[in-house]
């Protein structure tokens, strides 16, 4: 992921959902490389650049941006704690007809973010709905820029 301001949004990640900061490599304001982690997954990102990478990336926006689906064992707790960050929560917490307790909010940047329980796993059958085993454990689901609440609902039936 790329931010304009990309070492005030590693703060706010950190507040806002949780992530720990494993690595961060820079000068200054601008992180040229950075890992974040949550749970036992990491996203990594940097500042927005008009380079290469970051012509191919674009830029988050009220017009786009990117869309990350992220797994969590409490969403009632993510969703508190995004709140109080000031995330702008553009979907309340809904238990969804497939299971999962989720919310969709935006970070700063115009990103949106969508926590919720549903779980799938490549080696289980579609519709399967284990639940974590420890509360603590979280990992990514999906990354991409074209993920939307209503394509999720829809390939998960």
């Amino acid at each position: 992921m790329r931010y304009r301001n990309a070492a005030k949004m590693i703060d706010w990640l950190g507040e806002a959902f949780g992530f720990a900061v494993r690595a961060r490599y820079g000068e200054g304001d601008v992180v040229h490389h950075a890992e974040l982690t949550f749970g036992s997954s990491m996203i990594m990102l940097g500042t927005a650049r008009d380079d290469k990478f970051g012509q191919m990336v674009g830029a988050a926006g009220p017009g786009g941006g990117r869309s990350i689906y992220v797994a969590v064992a409490e969403a009632d707790a993510a969703y508190d704690r995004a709140k109080k960050a000031g995330a702008e929560i553009l979907e309340e917490l809904t238990d969804r007809d497939y299971g999962s307790r989720e919310f969709i909010c935006r970070d700063p940047e115009g990103n949106v973010w969508s926590f919720g329980t549903y779980w799938p796993k490549a080696d289980e059958p579609a519709g399967y709905r284990a639940k974590p085993k420890i509360a603590s454990q979280s990992r990514w689901v999906s990354s991409s820029a074209a993920i939307s609440s209503s394509a999720r609902s829809t390939s998960a039936r």
